[in-house]
């Protein structure tokens, strides 16, 4: 077993201890990290575990996975995404997209837009505002939104959309607008929608820093993003990898806890602290951290490992706008469901720089 594990390069190879000499052979010992390793591998191992599982699951623990090995995890974890097309890369995106929703449209592929236990939440709270006497949802927020309305994209238009950031690293504002009404579908309007779609508008000079002529948000230099993703696999320090492992974990634990807290307030027929943080992060941003984990009911190594991917760039991301854009409120990503708030330590570093003044802080939570 031993052996395996080392062909497989979950466990680093022997040092040797030199010649024994007169034809007697050598010696050699184990690597130090290698007992802790074992004992990992006799827990975590055995037939028909996938060996970049388990490389993910022993660094998850802390356990000291050969450097290679853990890189080697990660980039599998991006191949993993897959889009209808991929065998024939050579081919010209516009004509590939045309090819897609065909195939969309044939296959009937579609994305779940909001899992069934947040319409159930959803519902929940309505139900409740509504018998104690308030309008639901807000229509304070519509005053917030340049253009309140329901969402016109459907199942099958989050399918292509996804599929074409995929394939191009980027997406139009107007898609990623639409997108987050229809992820709130109840909302008779979303601001956070709403500031989205008006960026070319609101912050013309900002805009032309982060978005392309044709009004695309590019996810980095414009190409596949999961190409995107495998550099970082193959580049990122293993403390950031680790890092945002961790924070990944603990998004999805913060997301399953607040789903639990939200649904004993509504058994108890009372809305309170959670059903305001949930109803924050439905208008906000936080709400799609726990719609992605509902999503994921079993999250396998390689999803966590995906999803700690995409959060490492998102963080890098911040910090790349903080170079491009200096002076941005960065403040305001403390605001109450901006942002999961494991991510949100992971940004103290800009969120406290520009702390407001006092007197000036302005509240843009949705009225409760």
């Amino acid at each position: 077993m031993l052996e395996v594990w080392r062909s497989r390069r979950l466990l680093p190879g022997n040092i040797s201890g030199g010649g024994l000499g007169r034809g007697k052979g050598s010696t050699s010992r184990p690597a130090p990290e290698s007992f802790d390793l074992f004992l990992g591998l006799a827990r975590l191992g055995g037939r028909g575990k996938r060996p970049h599982d388990v490389a993910l699951l022993l660094f998850g623990e802390g356990l000291p996975v050969p450097e290679q090995t853990t890189w080697a995890a990660f980039a599998a974890a991006v191949d993993t995404l897959t889009v209808p097309g991929d065998d024939d890369p050579d081919t010209d995106s516009e004509h590939r997209l045309d090819d897609l929703a065909d195939h969309i449209a044939d296959a009937g592929l579609t994305v779940t837009l909001v899992p069934a236990r947040a319409r159930r939440i959803d519902e929940g709270i309505a139900r409740l505002a509504r018998a104690a006497g308030h309008a639901w949802p807000p229509a304070e927020l519509t005053a917030f939104d340049a253009s309140p309305g329901p969402s016109t994209a459907t199942p099958r238009d989050a399918a292509l959309a996804a599929a074409a950031a995929a394939i191009n690293g980027t997406m139009s504002l107007e898609d990623i607008g639409d997108l987050l009404r229809a992820m709130n579908p109840t909302a008779t309007a979303n601001p956070i929608a709403s500031l989205v779609e008006t960026t070319r508008k609101d912050v013309p000079e900002f805009a032309d820093a982060v978005l392309t002529d044709d009004n695309q948000l590019a996810l980095g230099p414009v190409r596949d993003a999961r190409d995107q993703l495998r550099h970082l696999a193959a580049t990122a320090p293993l403390q950031d990898l680790a890092r945002a492992w961790k924070t990944a974990a603990g998004v999805r634990q913060w997301a399953l806890d607040l789903c639990d807290r939200v649904e004993e307030e509504l058994a108890a027929g009372q809305l309170g602290e959670a059903a305001l943080e949930w109803m924050n992060g439905r208008y906000a941003m936080a709400g799609l951290a726990v719609l992605s984990t509902l999503k994921e009911r079993d999250w396998p190594p390689a999803q966590h490992a995906l999803d700690a991917l995409v959060l490492l760039y998102q963080l890098g991301e911040f910090h790349r706008l903080d170079r491009l854009i200096p002076g941005c409120q960065w403040h305001l990503l403390a605001t109450d469901g901006l942002l999961p708030p494991p991510v949100r330590e992971q940004l103290q570093d800009l969120i406290s720089r520009n702390p407001p003044h006092a007197g000036s802080e302005v509240d843009v939570r949705p009225a409760s």
